[in-house]
C-alpha cells in the first residue's frame, strides 16, 4: 500500500501543544497535537506500507517490532503524562487525517469528559506474582520396581499363558503394583495441595492490595517470553491509584514479598493508566510492560 495514515498515540485535556517539543514517536515520526474541543490528540504520520492492515497483522507477531512500537508508544504518552492528564489509546491506532482526529474529538468529548475525571491525579501500578517451584516429586521408596519392570532393568513379560488358566501370581507383584499407585496418588495429592496453597497466596496478595486501590483490572498471565521467567505467574493485576496513595502501596507490597516466601511479587509504577480508559474493555492496550525485556 501506499500513502500514509495518521497515528494515535493518546488524547490530553490542558496541554500545551509545545510540551510535546518534537518528540519522537513510532519509526522516528514526529509527533504533534491536534487541538479541538478542548483536548490535544497525540499523532504522528506514518507509512501505510508499514501500518496499513496486512503490514500490521505481520508486524504484530513479530516480537522485536511489537517492543520497539509498545516502547516508542510510551514514550509520547508518558511525556504528555508528565504535563497534563493524558489518556493512552491502544497501539497501532489510526485515522486517515488530521481532520478526522479533531472529529473525533469533538464527538467524544463528553466520554473523553468521563474519563479523565477518573483518571486526573491518579496513575496505574502492575503488580505480578510469580510461584516459586515446590517439590512435588514423590521421594524414593523401598518398597520394590515399578511394575513392568525386573530387578535387572528387564521388561517383566505380561503374556498369558497358552493354557485356558492364568499363571499364579508371583509372591510380591500385587505389593509392588500397589505401592506404586499410591506413590502416584500421593504425588499427584502434593501437586493439587502445592497449586491450592499458590492460589490462595495469589487471591490472598489481591485482596490485600485492592484495598489501597481505586479499582483494579486482572489480566491473563503473562507469555514468559515476555516476562523472561521461568517461574509460572500467578497473578497480573493493575492497579488505579491515587497519587498521595503509591507510598503506601509500595510499602504493602514489599511487606507481602517478605511474608510469603513461596510467591515472589513483582510491582512496577507509575504508569499512564493503560487499563483504565474504558471500563467496558477486558484487555488493555500493550504498554511497555508487556514488552520483551
Amino acid at each position: 500500500m501506499t500513502g500514509t495514515a495518521v497515528y494515535l498515540y493518546g488524547v490530553a485535556r490542558g496541554l500545551d501543544p509545545d510540551a510535546l517539543g518534537g518528540a519522537e514517536g513510532v519509526a522516528g515520526t514526529t509527533v504533534r497535537g491536534v487541538v479541538a474541543g478542548g483536548l490535544t490528540a497525540l499523532v504522528s504520520t506514518v507509512r501505510l506500507e508499514d501500518y496499513g492492515e496486512a503490514a500490521l497483522r505481520a508486524n504484530l507477531e513479530d516480537l522485536a517490532w511489537l517492543e520497539a512500537t509498545a516502547r516508542a508508544h510510551h514514550e509520547v504518552v508518558d511525556r504528555a503524562a508528565h504535563a497534563a492528564p493524558t489518556a493512552p489509546v491502544r497501539i497501532a491506532t489510526l485515522y486517515r487525517d488530521d481532520a478526522r482526529v479533531a472529529e473525533v474529538l469533538t464527538e467524544e468529548g463528553a466520554r473523553f469528559g468521563a474519563v479523565f475525571d477518573r483518571i486526573t491525579g491518579r496513575s496505574e501500578w502492575g503488580v505480578k506474582a510469580y510461584a516459586r517451584a515446590v517439590p512435588t516429586t514423590a521421594a524414593p521408596t523401598t518398597a520394590g520396581p515399578e511394575p513392568g519392570h525386573d530387578p535387572g532393568g528387564g521388561l517383566v513379560s505380561r503374556a498369558e499363558p497358552l493354557t485356558g488358566t492364568h499363571a499364579p501370581t508371583p509372591a510380591g507383584a500385587a505389593g509392588v503394583g500397589t505401592a506404586y499407585l499410591r506413590r502416584r496418588q500421593d504425588e499427584r495429592r502434593r501437586r493439587a495441595e502445592a497449586e491450592r496453597r499458590v492460589a490462595e497466596r495469589a487471591a490472598a496478595v489481591h485482596a490485600e492490595l485492592a484495598d489501597h486501590a481505586v479499582a483494579a483490572r486482572h489480566h491473563p498471565a503473562q507469555d514468559p517470553r515476555l516476562s523472561g521467567r521461568p517461574d509460572p505467574q500467578i497473578l497480573n493485576v493493575s492497579y488505579l491509584l491515587d497519587d498521595e496513595q503509591a507510598p503506601g502501596f509500595e510499602a504493602v507490597v514489599r511487606a507481602l514479598a517478605e511474608r510469603m516466601t513461596d510467591v515472589e511479587v513483582e510491582v512496577t509504577g507509575p504508569w499512564p493508566p493503560y487499563s483504565f480508559i474504558d471500563t467496558g474493555e477486558t484487555t488493555p492496550p500493550p504498554g511497555p510492560r508487556d514488552a520483551p525485556r
